[in-house]
């Protein structure tokens, strides 16, 4: 199973300001397989003290950050490999883990992908996915003794066959941030294939925080991305009036809270409220 792994598997982190002792973290497991590496922050210095410690089958720098999907995607199109591991820089997994992901991916006739159980670093189990957000929108932690199929998995860590992510139509890149996963299970869900959780692996993942430093820009990323790719999902799934009303008759006021903010040097709350309008405004357009 060892030699399958490095022979069948490659690895795609994608970075975004993350730090040093995190990534470290995170490859000291998973040292002689073949790593790609996107870095959307461009950072050399970085990229530098990675390679003199690891062995990284491929890594790039990217000008700019073009986001999650895109950088997915890149990642995707340059994979010599039959499968791929997707995985986030701050989640931590061992060979024999992704040795399950990948005997649960021979294993089940119709799965398209396969995810780990995910806990936190006190060992507490955590939410890892669950029924898709018109369905049921509670981030509940699913409980089992067994592999189960799931609606929507998180993309912390997903492995699959990169035939079939590219078959599919690979991540849609109008999302950058958020949503990115649940659009992508939808899309498998609607030919018939399953996604299951892996309960015989294991992985270590805090979830929920970013790690961008300039708080400013956090706020920006947190509310620009995720009103307009909620926006954008629900779009595609025809389900957006009902929320896009609600933004109609509220962005009047997030214009005028807008001003408030920005004249009383109260930036946070400007930033929120600038992100939030923007969004609208970007959907807008869209749909026009």
């Amino acid at each position: 199973l060892i030699n399958m792994i490095h022979q069948k598997l490659s690895i795609l982190i994608i970075l975004y300001e993350e730090n040093f002792e995190m990534i470290n973290k995170c490859l000291e497991k998973l040292k002689d397989l073949k790593i790609i590496i996107i870095d959307n922050a461009n950072d050399k210095s970085l990229k530098d003290k990675v390679i003199k410690k690891f062995k990284i089958h491929k890594y790039f720098l990217n000008k700019k950050n073009i986001g999650f999907s895109k950088a997915a995607n890149q990642g995707i199109k340059v994979c010599e490999t039959e499968y791929l591991l997707i995985l986030g820089a701050d989640c931590l997994i061992t060979y024999s883990d992704i040795e399950q992901l990948m005997l649960a991916k021979e294993k089940y006739k119709d799965c398209f992908l396969t995810s780990p159980t995910i806990y936190d670093h006190t060992g507490k189990l955590t939410y890892n996915g669950g029924p898709l957000n018109e369905n049921n929108p509670k981030n509940e932690v699913i409980k089992s003794s067994g592999d189960f199929c799931l609606d929507t998995v998180l993309t912390t860590a997903i492995l699959f066959k990169v035939k079939d992510i590219i078959n599919i139509g690979l991540f849609d890149e109008e999302f950058f941030l958020y949503f990115v996963d649940i659009d992508l299970c939808k899309r498998i869900k609607n030919i018939k294939k399953s996604i299951i959780q892996v309960h015989s692996s294991k992985a270590i993942h805090e979830t929920g925080h970013l790690k961008i430093k300039n708080r400013f820009k956090k706020i920006f990323f947190a509310n620009y991305y995720f009103y307009y790719e909620e926006l954008y999902y629900l779009y595609k799934t025809n389900l957006h009036q009902q929320k896009y009303d609600y933004f109609k008759k509220k962005i009047s006021k997030f214009f005028v809270k807008l001003i408030i903010n920005f004249i009383l040097f109260r930036f946070d709350k400007f930033v929120y409220y600038f992100a939030k309008t923007l969004a609208f405004y970007k959907f807008k357009k869209l749909i026009k």
